[in-house]
């Protein structure tokens, strides 16, 4: 398949870039900064800004699939799914947060005393996000968010996958890898399981 990646060159983008091409599919990264993204083969790296709306939809034509790895706080649902509907491609992934999964029946990660003020603002926006696409109809949508700690770290392969519900390990812990993240997100692109939907991955 042929995949967009807008956020290429980002710490998710780099790592579902890098997965991607590992099982044979052309990879466009996008980026403000394309010389940040991963030298792989399979990985072309393009400039592309979620602000050039116009521009940012020409680029994305012609592909199978369009994922979604920028910072929340660096756009809005009704921009970027508006860009992905104007491009023609059907099938959208977002890289979600851990902020709006459960972690009691109606109870938020976001909302507990324990989350870190720092990471509210990002968190509270792609609670939003999730919302906004929960009304999207005429695009097959998949948000997939991981545990509470995103980390660099070793490609496991293995993992995991919940709904809307936090995972945590026997020892009280909620972590994936990137790597290990871009396994699960490549998966979803390849099987489609989670259809206007979202789910969360973990060990």
């Amino acid at each position: 398949m042929k995949v967009a990646i807008i956020g290429g060159s980002g710490r998710a983008g780099k790592e579902i870039g890098a997965e991607l091409a590992r099982r044979g599919h052309q990879v466009t990264a996008i980026s403000r900064h394309p010389g940040n993204a991963s030298a792989v083969e399979g990985v072309t790296a393009v400039a592309g800004d979620v602000n050039e709306p116009a521009a940012l939809a020409d680029t994305l034509r012609g592909h199978d699939a369009v994922v979604s790895a920028v910072m929340f706080s660096d756009t809005d649902p009704a921009s970027l799914v508006g860009v992905v509907r104007d491009s023609g491609v059907s099938r959208y992934l977002v890289v979600g947060g851990a902020g709006s999964l459960e972690v009691a029946p109606g109870v938020a990660l976001i909302t507990t005393p324990d989350f870190p003020d720092a990471y509210k603002a990002e968190a509270g926006k792609g609670a939003a996000f999730l919302d906004y696409l929960r009304g999207v109809e005429d695009i097959d949508w998949t948000f997939l968010s991981p545990s509470a700690y995103f980390f660099v770290g070793d490609r496991k392969g293995s993992f995991r996958l919940g709904k809307d519900e936090l995972l945590v390990d026997a020892d009280g812990n909620s972590s994936i890898s990137y790597a290990d993240y871009a396994i699960a997100l490549v998966d979803e692109i390849e099987q489609s399981r989670h259809s206007r939907a979202r789910f969360t991955v973990g060990y």
